[in-house]
C-alpha cells in the first residue's frame, strides 16, 4: 500500500502579538477541515500563545510544540517557539517587544521557506514602524520578502475572487510617487502580473488594466504628463513583449463602471489607488499575494486590528482565505511546473537520440532503391 499523500505545510507567522494575529489564528484553526487542507506550522511563543487562548477563552484548543518544521504532525496545529517573551503582552499598544517578536516569528519563517521546509508562508499583520531595526530596514513585508529572495522584485497583489490588483509603487509617501513611475517599473510590474497569473492562476491569456497616474488619466496632457510620457508608452512595449495590456484608465471612472469585471488583473499606479477599491469590493475576502518571488506568501488584507485586539471580535475570514490562496497557489505551481517538466521530457529524449544516432538526425541513410516490377 502507498504511503499517503503528504499535505502541504504552511508556515505562519504570529504578527504583532499585542494585536489580533493569534485571535485570527486560533479562530481560523478551531474549525477542524482546515487540517484537511494544509498541515499548519505557527511560528511564535507557547507563552504569548496561552495568554490569547485565555483572553479568548479558548484554553481547550491544543497547538502541538515541535522544535523544527520537519517535526511537523500532520492533523495539528504545530507552533514552534522561536521568539523572545520574557516582556509582559500588552494588548491593544504597539511596543518594542511586539515588534522584536513579530521580526522574529518572520525571519525564522522565511528562513524555513526558503530552505524548503515548508511550502508556502501566511504572514500574520505586523506593526510596519515597532518592527524597525537593524536587521528589518524595510517599508514592510512585501519589500522584506523581496531582499530575503536575492533582490527578486516582488509585486503587492491583492486577490480575492472579484477582482486583482497590483501596484507599481508600494509602501512610500504619497509625494514620491510620480517621481517612482517610470516605464522601466512598470514593464517590471506587468511582467510579473502576467507570469503569476499564468502560473499562479492558471489564465492562459491574461488581460491587464493600467490605470493612469492623475485625475481622468491626465485629460490628454491637462492635468499632468505621466501619462502620455511614461504609462502610454509602457503599455505599448509590453504589447510588443506579448502582454495584453490595455489603458490607462481613469481610476473612479473604471472602477465606478465596473469595468475591472472585464480584465483579469488590475494595475494602479500606488497604494491607495488600487487598495481603496479592492478593499470596498473584498473586504473580509481579499489576500496580500507578494507575486514575482520563487516561494509563495500570502497575507490577510488587514492590519494589527489594535482596537479590537483582545476583545474577541477579529473576523478570521481574511485569514483563512489566505490559507486557501496559499494551498492553491502552491497547487498551481506544483502543477505548471510538472507540464513544463512532462514537455521538455521527449524534447531531452530526442536529443539524447540523437545523440546515440548522429547520422540518422539529418537523415543521412542510404535510400532505399525500388525496381520497377511488372
Amino acid at each position: 500500500m502507498s504511503e499517503k499523500k503528504e499535505k502541504i505545510k504552511i508556515g505562519i507567522t504570529q504578527g504583532d502579538v499585542n494585536g489580533i494575529g493569534y485571535e485570527v489564528i486560533l479562530k481560523a484553526f478551531s474549525d477542524l477541515n482546515m487540517l484537511d487542507l494544509c498541515t499548519p506550522i505557527v511560528y511564535g511563543s507557547k507563552k504569548y500563545s496561552a495568554e490569547h487562548k485565555n483572553f479568548l477563552k479558548m484554553e481547550d484548543f491544543m497547538f502541538f510544540f515541535i522544535e523544527n518544521a520537519k517535526e511537523a504532525k500532520q492533523n495539528a496545529v504545530n507552533l514552534i517557539d522561536c521568539c523572545d517573551d520574557n516582556d509582559e503582552l500588552n494588548i491593544g499598544e504597539p511596543t518594542y517587544s511586539s515588534g522584536k517578536a513579530a521580526y522574529q516569528s518572520l525571519n525564522k519563517a522565511v528562513d524555513d521557506l526558503i530552505s524548503g521546509n515548508i511550502n508556502a508562508l501566511v504572514t500574520a499583520p505586523i506593526n510596519k514602524k515597532n518592527i524597525q531595526s537593524e536587521s528589518f530596514d524595510f517599508p514592510g513585508h512585501t519589500e522584506f520578502l523581496g531582499n530575503k529572495d536575492e533582490g527578486n522584485q516582488a509585486l503587492m497583489f491583492m486577490i480575492s475572487e472579484k477582482l486583482k490588483v497590483g501596484v507599481v509603487t508600494g509602501h512610500i509617501p504619497l509625494k514620491d510617487v510620480a517621481a517612482s513611475i517610470s516605464e522601466e517599473e512598470i514593464m517590471k510590474k506587468l511582467k510579473i502580473m502576467n507570469k503569476s497569473l499564468k502560473n499562479d492562476f492558471n489564465v492562459s491569456k491574461p488581460k491587464i488594466a493600467v490605470l493612469g497616474l492623475n485625475p481622468h488619466a491626465g485629460d490628454n496632457g491637462l492635468l499632468g504628463t505621466e501619462e502620455q510620457e511614461v504609462i502610454i508608452t509602457s503599455i505599448q512595449n509590453a504589447c510588443k513583449e506579448n502582454i495584453i495590456a490595455h489603458g490607462p484608465f481613469p481610476a473612479d471612472g473604471f472602477f465606478g463602471s465596473n469595468q475591472h469585471t472585464n480584465y483579469d488583473a488590475v494595475l494602479a499606479m500606488y497604494h491607495d489607488q488600487g487598495l481603496i477599491p479592492f478593499k470596498a469590493l473584498s473586504f473580509g475576502e481579499g489576500v496580500n499575494f507578494t507575486a514575482g518571488l520563487t516561494f509563495i506568501r500570502t497575507s490577510p488584507d488587514h492590519g494589527t486590528g489594535y482596537d479590537i485586539a483582545g476583545k474577541n471580535k477579529a473576523d478570521a475570514s481574511s485569514i483563512r482565505k489566505a490559507i486557501y490562496s496559499a494551498v492553491d497557489i502552491s497547487r498551481n505551481r506544483n502543477s505548471n511546473n510538472d507540464l513544463k517538466r512532462n514537455a521538455l521530457k521527449p524534447q531531452k529524449m530526442e536529443e539524447k537520440r540523437w545523440k546515440k544516432y548522429p547520422d540518422k538526425r539529418n537523415n543521412n541513410r542510404p535510400e532505399k532503391k525500388f525496381e520497377n516490377r511488372t
